[in-house]
């Protein structure tokens, strides 16, 4: 588990902000919102990344039954606050076996969700098959927001993305027929927004997801 902040789209080393320079730099991508080392997941670590973020934090709430929250991370510093943010959560797949959720809200550019999905990123963008109807819907925030398959990923994997408040919001589902769960309409709360029912989130292990 590192324990000093990275490049948000490669996972690469960063430079915090010096003589040269007033943001952090990533030697390939330059200037970036650095992601922080990821912690055990715990409604305190959760508590943590709400209470800066400058963008939704997403989680289907209620949880799908058996599913627990798997941990959280952000990209940002105290001076930028959370400017995307990664929450993970796992439980009995719809096909058997385990599923596994990554929901990530950010803004644009900066290139986490694309680094999830295993595209060149830092967007969507042309991978997004947007000369069709959305592939799933759900409720983000109680509104309906539709999301598109996005090509390319890698097959291990199922992907989605679409726009909610004017920020990227991906879905990025383990193994892809996991992405089942996309269908049934996924209730999604932002999480600044649910006040003392955060204290009510069930956790589980650290998702591997988030260190990779």
């Amino acid at each position: 588990m590192r324990g000093e902040p990275s490049c948000p789209k490669c996972g690469g080393r960063v430079r915090a902000p010096g003589l040269f320079a007033d943001s952090w730099q990533c030697d390939e991508h330059g200037a970036v919102y650095p992601l922080q080392p990821v912690v055990p997941p715990s409604v305190e670590a959760l508590g943590v990344v709400v209470s800066r973020s400058r963008v939704p934090v997403w989680m289907p709430w209620p949880l799908p039954v058996g599913w627990l929250f798997t941990g959280v991370a952000s990209a940002g510093d105290d001076r930028s606050g959370g400017r995307a943010t990664a929450v993970a959560c796992s439980g009995p797949g719809p096909l058997g076996g385990q599923g596994e959720m990554v929901l990530v809200a950010e803004e644009l550019g900066v290139g986490l969700g694309a680094r999830f999905a295993g595209i060149p990123g830092p967007d969507p963008g042309p991978a997004m098959c947007l000369g069709k109807p959305p592939a799933a819907k759900v409720i983000a925030a109680g509104r309906p927001t539709g999301l598109w398959h996005v090509n390319g990923t890698p097959p291990d994997r199922a992907v989605f993305a679409g726009e909610s408040f004017g920020l990227w919001l991906w879905a990025i589902v383990w193994p892809e027929e996991s992405g089942l769960l996309m269908y049934d309409e996924l209730i999604l709360t932002d999480l600044r927004e649910a006040g003392a029912e955060v204290d009510l989130v069930p956790c589980g292990a650290l998702s591997p997801r988030l260190l990779s």
